[in-house]
Protein backbone atom coordinates (compact mmCIF):
# COMPACT_ATOMS: atom_id res chain seq x y z
CA UNK A 1 0.00 0.00 0.00
CA UNK A 2 2.88 2.36 0.11
CA UNK A 3 2.81 4.90 -2.69
CA UNK A 4 -0.58 4.15 -3.82
CA UNK A 5 -2.41 6.70 -1.80
CA UNK A 6 -0.91 10.31 -1.80
CA UNK A 7 -1.79 13.48 0.63
CA UNK A 8 -4.08 14.51 -1.82
CA UNK A 9 -7.09 12.92 0.66
CA UNK A 10 -7.34 9.77 -0.70
CA UNK A 11 -6.43 10.11 -4.25
CA UNK A 12 -3.89 7.76 -5.65
CA UNK A 13 -0.88 8.95 -7.03
CA UNK A 14 0.09 5.11 -8.78
CA UNK A 15 0.53 6.21 -12.38
CA UNK A 16 1.27 3.03 -13.88
CA UNK A 17 -1.79 2.72 -15.52
CA UNK A 18 -0.87 5.72 -17.86
CA UNK A 19 1.99 3.68 -19.26
CA UNK A 20 -0.19 1.71 -21.83
CA UNK A 21 -1.96 3.90 -24.83
CA UNK A 22 -4.72 1.28 -24.51
CA UNK A 23 -5.74 2.48 -20.89
CA UNK A 24 -5.05 6.13 -22.10
CA UNK A 25 -7.55 6.12 -24.42
CA UNK A 26 -10.01 4.38 -22.97
CA UNK A 27 -9.70 7.24 -19.97
CA UNK A 28 -10.16 9.62 -22.65
CA UNK A 29 -13.22 8.10 -23.90
CA UNK A 30 -14.65 7.65 -20.54
CA UNK A 31 -13.38 12.02 -19.76
CA UNK A 32 -15.68 12.53 -22.85
CA UNK A 33 -18.36 10.37 -21.63
CA UNK A 34 -18.56 12.82 -18.29
CA UNK A 35 -18.35 15.85 -19.94
CA UNK A 36 -21.07 14.94 -22.21
CA UNK A 37 -23.01 13.61 -19.21
CA UNK A 38 -22.59 17.14 -17.56
CA UNK A 39 -23.56 18.97 -20.44
CA UNK A 40 -26.49 17.28 -21.07
CA UNK A 41 -27.39 17.62 -17.51
CA UNK A 42 -27.10 21.07 -17.71
CA UNK A 43 -28.79 21.64 -20.89
CA UNK A 44 -31.91 19.84 -19.09
CA UNK A 45 -31.50 22.41 -15.93
CA UNK A 46 -32.41 25.20 -18.45
CA UNK A 47 -35.83 24.27 -18.31
CA UNK A 48 -36.92 26.09 -21.87
CA UNK A 49 -40.40 24.83 -21.25
CA UNK A 50 -42.18 22.67 -18.64
CA UNK A 51 -43.03 19.71 -18.41
CA UNK A 52 -46.30 18.02 -18.91
CA UNK A 53 -45.76 15.41 -16.61
CA UNK A 54 -43.38 16.08 -13.89
CA UNK A 55 -42.25 13.13 -11.52
CA UNK A 56 -39.08 11.67 -9.85
CA UNK A 57 -39.53 8.77 -11.64
CA UNK A 58 -39.40 10.56 -14.98
CA UNK A 59 -36.07 12.45 -13.50
CA UNK A 60 -34.81 9.32 -13.12
CA UNK A 61 -35.58 8.40 -16.63
CA UNK A 62 -33.88 11.25 -17.81
CA UNK A 63 -30.80 11.06 -16.41
CA UNK A 64 -30.41 7.08 -17.43
CA UNK A 65 -31.06 8.34 -20.55
CA UNK A 66 -28.68 11.45 -20.73
CA UNK A 67 -26.10 8.76 -19.10
CA UNK A 68 -26.58 6.53 -21.94
CA UNK A 69 -26.80 9.18 -24.47
CA UNK A 70 -23.54 10.79 -23.26
CA UNK A 71 -21.92 7.09 -23.53
CA UNK A 72 -22.65 6.78 -26.96
CA UNK A 73 -21.64 10.49 -28.22
CA UNK A 74 -18.26 9.75 -26.43
CA UNK A 75 -17.92 6.46 -28.66
CA UNK A 76 -19.20 7.37 -32.11
CA UNK A 77 -19.09 11.27 -32.27
CA UNK A 78 -16.71 12.53 -29.94
CA UNK A 79 -16.16 16.33 -29.77
CA UNK A 80 -12.46 16.17 -29.23
CA UNK A 81 -11.68 17.16 -25.50
CA UNK A 82 -11.08 13.61 -24.89
CA UNK A 83 -8.52 13.34 -27.24
CA UNK A 84 -7.23 15.96 -26.34
CA UNK A 85 -6.75 15.62 -22.78
CA UNK A 86 -5.29 11.74 -23.81
CA UNK A 87 -2.57 13.54 -26.14
CA UNK A 88 -2.15 16.06 -23.09
CA UNK A 89 -1.59 13.36 -20.53
CA UNK A 90 0.89 11.05 -23.49
CA UNK A 91 3.26 14.44 -23.95
CA UNK A 92 4.57 13.18 -20.40
CA UNK A 93 5.01 9.24 -20.80
CA UNK A 94 8.24 8.75 -22.66
CA UNK A 95 7.36 5.21 -23.13
CA UNK A 96 3.55 6.46 -25.31
CA UNK A 97 5.44 8.75 -27.22
CA UNK A 98 8.15 6.33 -28.55
CA UNK A 99 5.19 4.10 -30.22
CA UNK A 100 4.96 5.02 -33.72
CA UNK A 101 2.07 6.15 -35.00
CA UNK A 102 -0.28 4.41 -37.05
CA UNK A 103 0.54 3.30 -40.27
CA UNK A 104 -1.60 5.28 -43.16
CA UNK A 105 -3.81 2.77 -45.07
Amino acid sequence: MSGVIGATGGTSVDTSRLKSSENLKKAGEKFEAVFDGMMLKSMRQAKLSDPLFDSKAIDTFTEMQDAQVAQSMAEHAPMGIGEAMTAFLAKSQSDLNAVPAKPEQ
